[in-house]
């Protein structure tokens, strides 16, 4: 493990009121006897195990009766030293910020598979473990010997199930079924599919080795290629098409539970013999939803620090306190689930589904992309320069970590990871850059995950309490798209690529089987037919169409600025327009 040479006075790319923070030497040798002092003070005195840190402002509300108390909060450098009782509590807040977004892909991707109930549990547990145990590459930051690459990011950078997997796996696993990959019962009901689950993990290992590849190019080439105009609608659309899934669980169900009144055919929810089951869309699963939603803006008004940066496992947890009082809760999967598993508990068998390999691929770009901004976002709160040699290392190890680990996780059995943003709020909002808190939220997901009956407690939520949950987060998704697409100049031109991304975006994700007639071959050619079939599969995927003909535009469509265009604005509030005389761009308040 070693960190690049180059140092950086902070205080000159930066303007905070804090002193410059100090960086390690990497020339000083290691000293044993030092170490042992330093280790020594770390677990026999008051600042190495509590520090002067305000613990009250992290668990204090807000209230509106409660005199409100300007709080200045020290700021911990990502090098220096941090007390033991501190690193555990912000790292417990960090693993509690993205306990949900974790947990939730596995959940709907096992639903969508229709795996059993033990093997959602274990997807769960193995979730928790895999992201916790893979965060620590990226928070770690690896040199590659003989070369001037790294791998990580060396910042609190955490990884995560990625969302945009669900999108791909609520597209392919239909497509399995009715081509006979999956199994179906004589009465049309779909079996458990373990083996198209396992294709998709293993198409997802070997797509990831396109992000590896690209994490070799220079960043600033990447955001040439890929600008906000084209990975932006790509994370929108990622977003609309999850708030569908999201909102039916939240009415009680999703897949056959689903209702139709409009043929008189209703349905029980989750299932006819679940402790309380009702009609989807039912009032009393409406309004267990709305607790969560509820809860989660209660928390980001009057909640303590601690409790707005995980409002959404707060939200979870008090729909769940409602739903158990009322009897939604069936406690016998927990019961039956066994203390604690880990990785490889339950295998798949790998293979690759050709149909899923350009959907995916497209999954791996923006996964690139988003890491860039995350791995951005994390230097900017951690205090450290968004510029120059070192951003650009930190830039290059992240988008390569971010690949492998993509890899990594399809070999343990789950689909890709990617870096999460929500980290970055806790980090501003706490103050502290410290590695060791991402140590220490390692730590816990990993414990959290080993403990099986936990994985299983989550796999009980009554489903309605997670739909107001996943729908908050899917929502959440589609408006870091609006976010990305905002920073773009819109011009003339950039509005009409773009319109024309959008067209086929919008499009197949409200229509998803526009295009399931246009092809008519019924040969025996299998090759041919799996080149149709992944066709079918990407036009038929909102975002991963939009990607490509935002691509292509973005390079096809010349950039020509009309009079009027913002070109660019700073933080002063000043932009550049295009003048009408003579095209020159010219200084105006925005």
């Amino acid at each position: 493990m070693e960190e690049s040479k180059t140092q950086y006075p902070i205080q000159e790319t930066n303007t905070f009121d804090d002193a410059a923070v100090p960086q390690p030497d990497p020339k000083k040798k290691f000293d044993v006897a030092t170490a042992a002092r330093r280790v020594y003070k770390k677990f026999t005195t008051k600042d190495g195990i509590i520090g002067d840190y305000n613990y009250a402002h992290l668990f204090t509300p807000q209230l509106p009766f409660m005199k409100k108390k300007h709080v200045v909060q020290p700021f911990f450098p990502l090098y220096g030293s941090m007390p033991l009782v501190l690193g555990a509590v912000l790292g417990l807040q960090h693993s509690l910020a993205m306990l949900a977004g974790i947990v939730t892909p596995p959940l709907i991707i096992s639903l969508a598979a229709n795996l059993d109930t033990a093997t959602t549990q274990y997807l769960v547990s193995a979730s928790l473990i895999t992201c916790g145990i893979l965060s620590m590459i990226q928070i770690s930051r690896f040199h590659i010997p003989f070369t001037k690459y790294y791998i990580g990011t060396g910042l609190i950078s955490v990884v995560g199930t990625s969302f945009a997997t669900i999108t791909i796996v609520s597209g392919a696993m239909p497509q399995m079924y009715a081509k006979g990959f999956c199994p179906v019962a004589q009465d049309g009901s779909f079996l458990p599919c373990p083996d198209g689950y396992g294709a998709i993990i293993g198409t997802s290992a070997l797509c990831g080795l396109l992000e590896v590849a690209l994490s070799f190019m220079p960043a600033r080439f990447l955001r040439k290629i890929f600008p906000p105009i084209v990975t932006g609608p790509v994370v929108l659309l990622i977003g609309i098409k999850l708030v569908a899934t999201g909102f039916q669980k939240w009415a009680g169900g999703s897949g056959g539970c689903k209702s139709r009144p409009e043929t008189g055919l209703f349905s029980m929810c989750p299932n006819i013999n679940a402790p309380h089951p009702l009609p989807w869309g039912s009032a009393e699963f409406i309004g267990l939803g709305f607790s969560v939603y509820v809860t989660i803006i209660l928390c980001e008004k009057w909640g303590a620090p601690i409790m707005k940066s995980c409002a959404v496992v707060v939200g979870l947890l008090v729909g769940c306190i409602i739903a158990g009082a009322v009897g939604y809760f069936d406690k016998s999967t927990i019961d039956s689930a066994p203390a604690v598993t880990f990785v490889w508990v339950h295998t798949f068998k790998l293979s690759i589904y050709g149909p899923a390999v350009l959907p995916m691929l497209a999954v791996y770009i923006v996964l690139m992309m988003e890491a860039i901004g995350d791995v951005t976002a994390t230097c900017d709160v951690s205090r450290l320069p968004v510029e120059g040699n070192e951003y650009d290392s930190r830039i290059q190890g992240g988008v390569l970590a971010d690949g492998l680990i993509g890899i990594l996780a399809g070999l343990m059995t789950l689909t890709p990871m990617s870096t999460f943003a929500q980290n970055n709020g806790v980090i501003s909002l706490t103050k502290c850059a410290n590695r060791m808190v991402g140590y220490w939220c390692c730590f816990f997901l990993i414990v959290m995950g080993v403990f099986s009956k936990f994985a299983a407690a989550l796999v009980a939520i009554p489903e309605a309490v997670l739909g107001g949950m996943t729908t908050f987060l899917f929502t959440s998704v589609a408006v870091s798209g609006l976010r990305i697409i905002s920073t773009t100049p819109f011009t003339r031109r950039d509005r009409f690529v773009l319109t024309t991304s959008l067209v086929f975006g919008f499009g197949a994700t409200m229509v998803p089987t526009w295009f399931a007639f246009f092809f008519t071959y019924d040969g025996d050619n299998n090759g041919l037919k799996g080149f149709l079939e992944a066709i079918e599969l990407v036009m038929e995927t909102g975002f991963a169409i939009a990607g490509f003909v935002g691509l292509l535009m973005n390079l096809f469509i010349p950039q020509e600025f009309d009079e009027g265009d913002i070109l660019e604005e700073d933080v002063e509030g000043v932009s550049s327009t295009v003048s009408a005389e003579n095209g020159t761009t010219l200084p105006s308040k925005a």
